[in-house]
C-alpha cells in the first residue's frame, strides 16, 4: 500500500509541474463527459417527460383506428381523430363497474395555433403526470361555466395572457379557421408548468364546445342563423360526440378485460389502448436521433482521449532525465510503466470530475429557464446506472490511452539507463 501510495504522489507531482499543459487535456476529457453524459442525461429527461406525459391512466378509448395515432391527439393533441365516439358509449364506459374515474376529451379548435380541449371537471380531479403529480393552477381557478377558459402555462407566458383577459378561439385546429368572434371566452385560471402537452393547450368545459358551435352545421356556420352569447343557454348543450376519453380503473389487474370488453363493443368501434405500451412503440420510432448524438459524442470523447495520448507523447522526449533519474534511485522499468498509467488515468478522472461539475452547473441554471420558456423537465439528481457506465468507461478507455506512452517509457528507460540522450 505504501508502494502504491508513491506511486500516486509521483504521479501527481511529475503531472502538477506541466500543470498548465495538461489542463488543456483534462479540459478536453471534461467535455466530452459533459457531453457524453448530459446527452443521456438529456435522453432520459426526455423520455421520462414523452412517458410522463400521461400518468396514471390505465386505457385511452377512442374511435377504432391506429393506436399510435389515438395517442397522439388524445395525450398530445397532434393531429386529429379520424372520427369520433359518441357520448352514449362515454357513459357506457363510465357506469362500467370496473371504472374508477374517466375524463372526457372533445378537440378540434384552436387559438393561435394552440389546441383548445373541451373536457369536465374531472381532468382538474383525476389528471396525473411524470409519476403521479396532479394539476395545479399557478392562479385563477378552475372553469365552472360556459365561456370560460384554462390556459396551460405555455400558451399564457407566450400569449401574455392573464386572468380576466378576453380571447376568441377559433375553428379547426390550425388556428386560420373562422373565428368564433360573436362568444369570447375569459381566462379564469392559468395552470402551473407541466413540462407536458399541457401546458400548450387551452381548457374549456364540454358545453362551451357545444355552445360555440350550436350555430354550425357540417364545419361552417348556418347562414342565416345565429345564436347569440346571451342566449345560447336556451339551447341543449350537453355534448353527442366526443374525441376521446382517458380511464382508470377500480383495479388496474382487470385492464385486459375492460380494454376486450371495450373492443368487442357491438353498439359502436372503438379502440381502448394501453398508453405505456403505445408510448413504448411511438418512442421506438423517434429513437434515430439518440443514437446520432451519441457517435457524435463518442467521437469527440476519443478525440479528446487521442489528446490525452499524443500530450504524454509528445513530452516524452523532455521527460528521459526524469526517468532516468528514477531509475537511479531504484525504479525499476515496470515501477516506471505503473507511474505513467497512473498518471494518465489521474488526469482522465480530473476530466470526469471536472465534466460532472460543469454538468450539475448548467443544469442547475438552464433547468428553470427550459421549464418555463419550453416546458422541458430537467432534473438534477443521482446519476442513473447508465450514467455511472459512461463515466467508467471513459476511466477504462483513459487508462487503457495512457498504456501506450507507459509502454513507450518502459522502453526508454532500459535504453536509456543512467545516460539519456538529450
Amino acid at each position: 500500500m505504501g508502494k502504491f501510495r508513491s506511486y500516486l504522489f509521483l504521479a501527481f507531482r511529475s503531472a502538477w509541474n506541466r500543470r498548465f499543459t495538461l489542463f488543456l487535456v483534462v479540459l478536453s476529457i471534461s467535455l466530452s463527459t459533459v457531453l457524453l453524459v448530459g446527452i443521456e442525461r438529456l435522453k432520459g429527461q426526455a423520455r421520462a417527460g414523452f412517458v410522463g406525459a400521461i400518468s396514471g391512466t390505465d386505457l385511452v378509448v377512442g374511435a377504432r383506428g391506429s393506436s399510435i395515432q389515438l395517442i397522439l391527439y388524445a395525450v398530445y393533441h397532434l393531429g386529429g381523430a379520424t372520427n369520433n365516439m359518441s357520448w352514449e358509449s362515454a357513459m357506457m364506459i363510465k357506469n362500467n363497474p370496473l371504472v374508477s374515474w374517466t375524463i372526457p376529451f372533445s378537440m378540434g379548435d384552436s387559438h393561435r395555433g394552440y389546441p383548445v380541449v373541451a373536457t369536465s371537471e374531472d381532468f382538474f380531479i383525476h389528471f396525473r403526470y411524470r409519476s403521479g403529480s396532479s394539476l395545479k393552477l399557478r392562479a385563477g381557478r378552475e372553469f365552472s361555466d360556459i365561456f370560460e377558459v384554462v390556459l396551460g402555462s405555455e400558451v399564457a407566458a407566450r400569449l401574455k395572457y392573464s386572468v380576466g383577459n378576453e380571447i376568441v378561439l377559433s375553428h379547426g385546429a390550425t388556428g386560420t379557421g373562422p373565428l368564433h368572434s360573436d362568444k369570447p371566452f375569459v381566462v379564469v385560471g392559468i395552470l402551473e408548468p407541466t413540462a407536458s402537452p399541457i401546458d400548450r393547450s387551452l381548457y374549456i368545459n364540454l358545453e362551451s364546445m357545444e355552445a360555440i358551435h350550436v350555430d354550425w352545421r357540417g364545419g361552417a356556420p348556418i347562414r342565416g342563423f345565429q345564436v347569440s352569447a346571451e342566449n345560447v343557454r336556451k339551447f341543449d348543450l350537453s355534448p353527442k360526440v366526443i374525441t376521446a376519453m382517458l380511464v382508470g380503473l377500480e383495479n388496474r389487474r382487470q385492464v385486459f378485460a375492460l380494454q376486450r370488453e371495450i373492443q368487442e363493443y357491438r353498439g359502436e368501434a372503438l379502440s381502448a389502448v394501453m398508453p405505456g405500451v403505445a408510448l413504448d412503440q411511438l418512442w421506438g420510432l423517434m429513437g434515430n436521433w439518440e443514437r446520432v448524438l451519441m457517435v457524435v459524442s463518442l467521437l469527440v470523447t476519443f478525440t479528446g482521449l487521442a489528446g490525452l495520448m499524443s500530450t504524454i507523447l509528445a513530452g516524452l522526449g523532455e521527460r528521459r532525465r526524469e526517468l532516468a533519474i528514477l531509475r537511479s534511485t531504484g525504479a525499476s522499468p515496470l515501477d516506471i510503466t505503473i507511474i505513467m498509467s497512473l498518471e494518465g488515468l489521474m488526469l482522465t478522472l480530473s476530466g470526469i470530475v471536472l465534466g460532472v461539475i460543469i454538468l450539475v452547473g448548467l443544469i442547475l441554471a438552464a433547468s428553470p429557464y427550459l421549464l418555463n420558456n419550453y416546458g422541458f423537465y430537467l432534473s438534477l439528481g443521482p446519476p442513473t446506472k447508465m450514467e455511472w457506465l459512461i463515466m467508467g468507461g471513459i476511466a477504462v478507455l483513459g487508462l487503457l490511452t495512457s498504456l501506450l506512452p507507459a509502454i513507450r517509457a518502459y522502453f526508454l528507460s532500459l535504453s536509456d539507463g543512467l545516460a539519456p540522450t538529450t
